[in-house]
């Protein structure tokens, strides 16, 4: 599915004012950095770049990132096209790509662009959804973005211009934990795979539907979340993967 570009930005403007309004989705987002931020390595030469970043919230957790993202914002760094990075050949330590990777459309032509910017041993930190027996309903039926689980996944090396607004939420799930790819790109290796429960997010309602519990109850869902995790093929929401250049 793909619509115009534009939508992107008609997202960010509905996003930031759903994250003013609901402390609770914030706190939850906190979680989730926490895990990309225990992913970077710190002795890494180079610039941590995020790929795609929104409202740019990245900086509040890690106040030295690079914000990009695809149209101009006053809270962002540059803005750029994840197919054609301006930055130079081994100059970037980790690219970080939060809710961005099921928005490739060619996820190759990505990971070529990758290479050529990453420091060795440089990294590719991905968190997106993770489609699951239980999570399934909350993507498909609430979210609008299309979860794809059937659609082709282009396997080229390069995207010509121009370039539609694309979405697939299944892709991590059936590239990284289902093993789909047939043509994986050399020169990578996975450092980190996991996914694992969120209904700490899923039941906050996310940026477009109301939560389905107060926030006095977090603390009691992240334990559901903790010990769920345990089966994520049932009760999987999310997923954290981790790239490292060869």
């Amino acid at each position: 599915m793909s619509t115009p570009l534009d939508q992107h930005q008609k997202e960010i403007q509905a996003n930031q004012q759903a994250w003013q309004r609901k402390p609770l989705l914030q706190t939850v987002y906190a979680d989730l950095y926490a895990r990309i931020l225990a992913q970077i390595d710190t002795k890494l030469p180079g610039k941590v770049v995020e790929i795609g970043s929104g409202m740019g919230n990245l900086k509040a957790h890690l106040p030295g990132a690079i914000c990009t993202d695809l149209f101009p914002n006053p809270w962002l760094d540059l803005v750029c096209d994840g197919y054609e990075l301006p930055f130079a050949d081994s100059s970037v330590s980790h690219l970080v790509l939060f809710d961005v990777f099921h928005h490739l459309e060619a996820p190759n032509a990505f990971l070529k662009e990758a290479q050529r910017v990453l420091v060795p041993r440089g990294r590719v930190i991905i968190m997106d959804p993770y489609i699951s027996t239980c999570s399934y309903p909350f993507y498909g039926w609430w979210h609008h973005e299309p979860v794809g689980m059937g659609q082709v996944i282009h396997n080229a090396t390069v995207l010509p211009r121009p370039r539609a607004y694309h979405a697939a939420q299944g892709n991590a799930t059936r590239l990284f934990f289902k093993d789909e790819w047939a043509q994986w790109p050399a020169g990578w290796r996975v450092i980190h795979r996991e996914a694992f429960s969120a209904f700490a997010y899923l039941l906050s309602g996310g940026f477009s539907k109301p939560s389905l519990y107060p926030a006095g109850w977090l603390n009691g869902v992240r334990r559901m979340d903790a010990a769920l995790s345990r089966w994520p093929r049932v009760f999987g929401a999310r997923c954290l993967v981790g790239l490292e250049k060869a």
